[in-house]
């Protein structure tokens, strides 16, 4: 089958390899849509922190947003999986450790990440083995477009709940990607008055288009009560402003990562009573985007600007749009094409 393979820094290339075989307890997915995300650049950059700390190396599959249909099951798999589509969850914990056992598998110590850590090859390629307990199915009214969707999604309703909204609570999303509109989707439908700073006006455009009541640069940002801010940057000064904005007692939710380190003053943290939320993985909140995704609550299709094949996956890694994008942040590929 055909995969794209990061053989080093900036090296990349569309490879012939071996079809996955389902071991005991896995799947076969036959693989529709994946998505690109930041984490997946910064393997290709090579500035992954996992690369330097020795939790996965090159050659390397990525891939870890993504949704198919299940072509063949492993020894001890229910086979009426076989046909059903579904998505899954990126991280796989060892299953007997204490986290694990404890629900925190997305916190193991020796997990694997799918097309992320651990050598587990990932989405962009035809076929994915993954493990059954892994598997999401996606009900009919979830296209292809919206189920690789679902982790990213899974993130950001985290997020959202980590705010602890109340209808009619305002909240300020930093950060217009994927992340940050998404969670600004699910606070609106939570009932809650959205706003979204951001750096570029088109960025910013595109936000109003999907009914948020503000999207403003830094310096036009009105002087508005926050009751919760949640931080979906890269921005290393951006995680100590959103604690300077956020109303006392109220709440504060980080799940962007800057490249170098970020700072907070824990004495304002004290000062203001703020709860700080940290947010990793989109593990506990997938099933929960699902439902969001099947009821028409939520619709995260409108973030995605094109569907590529393998063959340009290099070129959107390298950060080039393919001709005819749309306004959206997201880019997804089909590997059948």
């Amino acid at each position: 089958m055909r995969a794209f393979v990061v053989t080093g820094p900036r090296r990349f290339a569309v490879e012939d390899v071996e079809p996955p075989v389902a071991a005991a307890g896995q799947v076969v997915v036959d693989v529709e849509r994946a998505g690109v995300c930041g984490t997946d650049v910064e393997f290709f950059t090579g500035e992954m922190a996992y690369l330097h700390q020795g939790h996965a190396e090159y050659p390397m599959r990525l891939g870890h947003e993504w949704c198919g249909t299940v072509s063949a099951v492993g020894d001890g798999v229910d086979e009426a999986w076989i046909g059903r589509r579904a998505t899954g969850d990126t991280m796989l914990g060892c299953g007997r450790c204490r986290r694990c056992l404890n629900g925190l598998q997305h916190v193991c110590e020796d997990r694997f990440e799918i097309g992320i850590r651990g050598g587990w090859p990932g989405a962009l390629a035809e076929r994915m083995a993954v493990p059954v307990t892994a598997l999401h199915a996606l009900p009919d009214t979830v296209d292809a477009t919206a189920g690789a969707l679902v982790e990213p999604g899974g993130n950001a309703l985290r997020a959202v709940r980590g705010a602890a909204l109340e209808a009619g609570a305002r909240v300020l999303v930093l950060g217009p990607g994927t992340i940050g509109l998404l969670a600004a989707r699910f606070a609106l439908a939570h009932g809650a008055e959205v706003h979204i700073m951001g750096l570029s006006q088109r960025s910013l455009d595109f936000a109003r288009t999907l009914g948020v009541h503000g999207a403003w640069t830094a310096d036009r940002l009105p002087p508005l009560p926050f009751d919760a801010v949640i931080d979906a940057s890269n921005a290393p000064g951006l995680p100590a402003l959103a604690l300077d904005l956020v109303e006392p007692g109220k709440r504060v939710v980080y799940i962007g990562l800057a490249g170098g380190p970020s700072t907070v003053d824990t004495r304002t943290m004290v000062l203001k009573d703020v709860t700080a939320v940290g947010v990793l993985s989109a593990s506990p909140g997938l099933a929960g985007t699902i439902e969001h995704y099947a009821s028409g609550s939520v619709d995260p299709r409108p973030l995605v600007a094109a569907t590529v094949g393998l063959d340009e996956v290099g070129e959107v890694l390298a950060g080039s749009r393919p001709a005819g994008s749309g306004p959206g942040p997201k880019i997804h590929v089909d590997p059948r094409i």
